[in-house]
Parts: structure tokens; C-alpha cells; sequence
């Protein structure tokens, strides 16, 4: 029996200038899309943090090679520095998240994480599981390899040699070699079968360089029967650009890091040792053996003979002449429930939507909102081709918005605005991961079909169904804010479903030097207008702190200051104090901090209200 599979895909073209505007794919990047709609071939690129992943090789693969591509990175990089603001520990791992988006947008790639925590340092690998809880995280790796069904595996690091170098680096490697064969066994973490199917790549490289044999020199001596030689550097004129400038955009997305990188033009190599399966017959050949054309999947021969003319023929000037054999194509596959079935049905409606220059979107008047509000969107849609297309249907949480049909005709642009109700079950827009409290190695991530997910929108989106030239496809759009900023123009912000109060400490570590007693300022905001309710200090046993207040605040983002009066116990003791607020009959118990920087997406995260 085919099993449904829970997919994470954006179809890949180079980032736009601003980190959170809409891609408007030109006709080369549209090309590139329909190259890599008919290559049926993935591999996944293993390594322990952001920065460690090798984007040279990363662009190559994606866009030379037209695999689907994706990092898997171990941690979310949580234990660095940060040399563009203050945030460490988890909103550092927020920031270095978003860089590797950004990164990916910038090299084709997509991302992938495990639930394991970046806590810093450590000497060998053995300390890295025994804080990590390796069956957890190598369960993850598993997961991964079984969604994303990779017929390659390239670690960035070498299994071989603990104490070298840092213990996640060799654990990530460890974890990439284990996984290998644990994909494929039904016995390895069954509860996963429920969702998805057991899987073997076909090969597990290792990356190596110079840099693995202590120089240049030793490396040019080394056995080099069993590396597997790729050339790198090369130029796409359609992009114009050369894997060495991608990846080094690509890398100088990590500002967090300090990794800016000046990209380098012309021939390179990579080097791949090969650890599990048969070496590629033709070495510059990855895929060597494994079919990765139309005829991989029953009844893709078909599907084939109508999109290899369709990739042969493109027309640069009118990429919407595409348009009806695409369609064509997207009959065949829109009902698959297989692995690649469901891929290229997702790419195909992108691809179809880019070659009509059709542009859709939803745009709230407010950045965030709280559950059970009312807002106002304005929703614009126009289709920039002579392809006959119209305006079925538009939806907001399964309820109708448009009930009336409307002709999207060539370039005529349509307006309209409504008034929509956030559901008052919504989900806080916030870092998944962070949601739950975990421990020191392992964030807390309850629902499987969210682990390793780079991030999640729980928001519900915009569904838009169209007719197109006489077939009925639907696109689903994130609502999302703008506005017009004098400096940088059109600026767009992710659109965020937050608390209706949050509560801040002014000092997050206080220190007690007797038993005397302090005032301890606590700072509440408000979500939303017109909000009343209590405050409560909640303080560990032994401890003694002042009655709840009252407040009450008559404008959104409006600020409050209490003050409560904290007695220590005699003895020396270590605690938190925690605020809990209630309105109504709901309580609340977190902060709220803004990220904002302009190579990564606005955003608001959710913490908890604690000193």
C-alpha cells in the first residue's frame, strides 16, 4: 500500500534581494525549475551545524547536477557567538535557523535539523551522545533519510577520528554512517513506518579534503583509488553566476558567524570518499547506476514524453507557451501518493504559476494579531499571460471569502479586501522547538511530522483555487504584512498569531546579597486593546513575594510597570521567578522578543516570563 508522505519543498530559485519579499522568478530561473523537474535524483548533505556544510558542493549538486538537494544539519548552532547582536543559546539558534533559509534560498538547497541542542564545546563524540541522548538523535537522522529519501549521503566529516576535532563534528558523522543502514531496517524506530516508508540510499560519501590529512602536501600523496573526483566552478549563464560566487553568497548568509565570503571563479574540485555502496563506474557521475529520469516511477514514462520537449523547447520570451503541456503533465500526477509523485506535483504548480507570471497574495493591515480577532486582509491576484484563467474560489479556515467567479485576464490586476476571524484555537506563530521545555542536548518536540522541519507556520493560509485553461489547480498562500518603508521601499514581515499579554523581568539575573527584601519591576504589554486582568509572581518555596495586581491597558503595545516586593529565605538558595498573567479565564506565562535584522526574516519569539 502507497503511503502519503509529509513533505517540506520550496521550489528553488536565487533569493531576492529583501529576505522576505515574494520570489517573481525571471525566465532563466523558471528554465532552471523545469531542468530539475526532470531529474528524478536527491541527496542529502550531512553535517553538525550551520556553517559547516560545504555550499560549493551544495550548488553544484543543485544546480549542475539538478538533484534534489538538502543540509541536514545536526543542531541548530545554538553554542556560538554572535557578532551582530545579543542574542545566544536558543535565539541564537533562532537566528542561525534563519540563516541557513537564507542560505539555502541562495544556493538551491533546501534544510533539514534534528532536535538535538548545540550546548557548546565538547572533545569527543562519546560526550556529545552522552548529553545529546544519541538513540534520540540518530532516530532523527533516521527520520530525515526516510522523508527525504536520498539515494546519496555525503557526510562533511570523518567517523573515524574522535578527539581530532569538535565531538559534534565527528558525531554527525558517526550518525550519518548508522542511519545509512538503520533507514532500511523495519526494526529501527517502527512508530515512523506509520507516516512514511523505509529507505535505502544507494551511496554514503565522505567529503574529504587536504584539510582531513593535515596539508596539502599530504593529501597530494595520499591513495586516492578509493575518492571519487568532482568538478566544481561551473558557470551558469543564465544566472550569471559560477558555483564558487553561489556558495559564496550562500555562506555570507551566516552574519551571525562573521563567515562573509568573497566568491572565487573557475574550475574546482571536490573530493568524495566512498563509504558505503558501489563506486560510481563513471566517477564524475554521483548518480552512476540509479535511474533518475521519468521512467523511475510507474507511469512516468508518459508524464516524460510530455516534459522532456517541454524542457527542450522552452521559449525565454513566452514561458507561458509551456503552460498547456505542463498542465497536461499535471493531470498525470496531481492524484500520486507516491515519494515523487507528490514532489513534482508541488513543483509543476509552481512552475505553471511562475511561467503565467501569476502573483498572488494575502496582506494583513497588522504585523501580529491574537486568537479570536478580527482582521482586515487585502488580496491581490493578476495573471500576467494570454492563458485563459479565472478566479474560482478563496478561502480562510475552511470558510468561503469569494462567492462570486472573477476572470483573471492578462495583466488586469485584482483587488479585493475581507474581514477574517483568527480562530481562537490558533497556534502561537513562534519557533516550534521552543515551545515545550527540554534538556540540556535535546529540545522537546512532541509531534513527529514536525521533527527535523526547519521552521512552521501554524498559521492557517489562504487557499486560492484557479481555473487554468480548463483545469482547476489550488495554491496556498501565508498571510503576510507589508508597508512601505521610506529607505528600503516595499518591506514585507512574516504575519504572527501572538499572545494577547506577555511579561517581561528587567533584570534577568538577580542577586539577593541578604535577606532583606527588593523590589523587583516586572514590564507587561499588551496584545491587543482594551485588556484587563492579574499579574502573579510566582517565586520557589521558602521564598515570599507581594500580592497579585491588577491591570489595565487601553492600547495595544501599551506598556506597564509593576513592582513586587521579593523576600529571600535566610538560607542561600538558588530559584526562579516566574510571572503568570491571567485575563479572563486564560493565563499566560510568556515573553515576547523581537528579532529583527535584515538578512533574515522579522519575526517575534516566544519565551517564557522567567529570571
Amino acid at each position: 500500500m502507497q503511503k502519503s508522505f509529509f513533505l517540506l519543498l520550496f521550489l528553488v530559485f536565487l533569493a531576492p534581494t529583501h529576505a522576505q519579499q515574494p520570489k517573481k522568478p525571471t525566465s532563466s530561473e523558471i528554465y532552471q525549475a523545469i531542468q530539475k523537474l526532470n531529474f528524478l535524483g536527491s541527496v542529502l548533505y550531512i553535517a553538525a551545524h550551520p556553517d559547516d556544510e560545504n555550499t560549493r558542493l551544495i550548488s553544484h549538486l543543485s544546480n549542475d547536477v539538478k538533484a534534489r538537494t538538502a543540509y541536514l544539519s545536526i543542531t541548530r548552532g545554538d553554542g556560538g557567538q554572535n557578532l551582530i547582536g545579543t542574542e545566544l543559546s536558543e535565539l541564537l539558534g533562532v537566528i542561525r535557523t534563519n540563516e541557513l533559509l537564507e542560505a539555502r534560498k541562495t544556493d538551491g538547497g533546501e534544510q533539514f535539523f534534528t532536535r538535538a541542542n548545540d550546548f557548546g564545546y565538547s572533545k569527543n563524540p562519546e560526550e556529545t551522545f552522552t548529553i545529546w541522548g544519541k538513540e534520540d538523535v540518530l532516530s532523527d537522522v533516521v527520520l530525515a533519510i526516510r522523508r527525504f529519501q536520498p539515494d546519496i549521503i555525503i557526510n562533511r566529516f570523518n567517523h573515524r577520528t574522535p578527539g581530532t576535532t569538535h565531538g559534534h563534528h565527528t558525531a554527525s558523522a558517526i550518525l550519518g554512517m548508522e542511519a545509512f543502514a538503520l533507514a532500511n531496517n523495519k526494526t529501527a524506530y517502527p512508530n515512523q513506518l506509520q507516516t512514511y516508508t523505509i529507505w535505502q540510499a544507494q551511496r554514503l560519501f565522505f567529503n574529504t579534503s587536504w584539510w582531513f590529512y593535515g596539508s596539502q602536501e599530504n593529501f597530494d600523496k595520499a591513495d586516492k583509488s578509493n575518492l571519487v573526483s568532482l568538478k566544481t566552478g561551473t558557470y551558469y549563464p543564465s544566472l550569471g553566476l559560477s558555483d564558487g560566487e553561489i556558495a559564496a553568497l550562500s555562506r555570507s548568509k551566516h552574519q551571525s558567524q562573521g563567515f562573509g565570503n568573497t566568491g572565487i571563479r573557475g574550475e574546482d574540485k571536490e573530493y568524495l570518499e566512498l563509504l558505503k555502496g558501489a563506486m560510481p563506474k563513471i566517477p564524475s557521475n554521483l548518480f552512476e547506476g540509479i535511474n533518475t529520469t521519468w521512467t523511475r516511477i510507474e507511469g512516468g514514462n508518459a508524464i516524460g514524453k510530455i516534459l522532456i520537449p517541454v524542457e527542450d523547447n522552452f521559449d525565454f520570451k513566452n514561458p507561458a507557451a509551456s503552460i498547456p503541456e505542463l498542465l497536461k503533465a499535471y493531470r498525470l500526477l496531481k492524484n500520486r501518493t507516491d515519494y515523487w509523485g507528490i514532489q513534482k506535483t508541488k513543483e509543476i504548480k509552481n512552475i505553471i504559476a511562475a511561467c503565467s507570471g501569476l502573483f498572488m497574495e494575502a496582506v494583513a493591515e497588522m504585523q501580529y494579531t491574537c486568537p479570536a480577532s478580527s482582521i482586515k486582509i487585502k488580496v491581490e491576484a493578476i495573471n500576467r499571460s494570454n492563458i485563459p484563467m479565472e478566479l474560482v474560489a478563496i478561502s480562510y479556515d475552511k470558510k468561503p471569502l469569494l462567492f462570486e467567479k472573477v476572470p483573471l485576464n492578462n495583466n488586469e490586476r485584482k483587488n479585493l479586501e475581507y474581514n477574517i476571524i483568527i480562530p481562537k484555537t490558533a497556534q502561537y506563530t513562534s519557533p516550534y522547538w521552543l515551545k515545550e521545555k527540554g534538556r540540556l542536548g535535546l529540545y522537546n518536540v512532541k509531534k513527529r511530522e514536525e521533527i527535523g522541519l526547519p521552521s512552521i507556520n501554524p498559521n492557517e493560509p489562504i487557499t486560492f483555487i484557479l481555473n487554468i485553461a480548463g483545469e482547476e489547480i489550488a495554491f496556498q498562500k501565508d498571510i503576510v504584512y507589508k508597508f512601505n518603508s521610506p529607505v528600503l521601499g516595499e518591506v514585507y514581515h512574516p504575519f504572527q498569531v501572538l499572545p494577547e499579554i506577555y511579561g517581561s523581568f528587567k533584570e534577568k539575573v538577580l542577586i539577593f546579597d541578604n535577606a532583606s527584601s527588593r523590589q523587583i519591576p516586572v514590564v507587561i504589554k499588551s496584545g491587543r486593546d482594551n485588556l484587563s486582568g492579574t499579574i502573579i509572581l510566582q517565586c520557589p518555596e521558602g521564598w515570599q513575594v507581594s500580592a497579585p495586581q491588577t491591570f489595565l491597558l487601553d492600547k495595544k503595545d501599551q506598556e506597564k510597570e509593576v513592582l513586587f516586593t521579593v523576600t529571600p529565605p535566610k538560607s542561600q538558595e538558588e530559584g526562579q521567578l516566574h510571572i503568570l498573567m491571567q485575563v479572563g479565564d486564560s493565563f499566560y506565562n510568556k515573553e515576547r522578543i523581537t528579532i529583527d535584522y535584515p538578512h533574515i526574516p522579522f519575526q517575534h519569539v516566544l519565551v517564557p516570563a522567567e529570571a
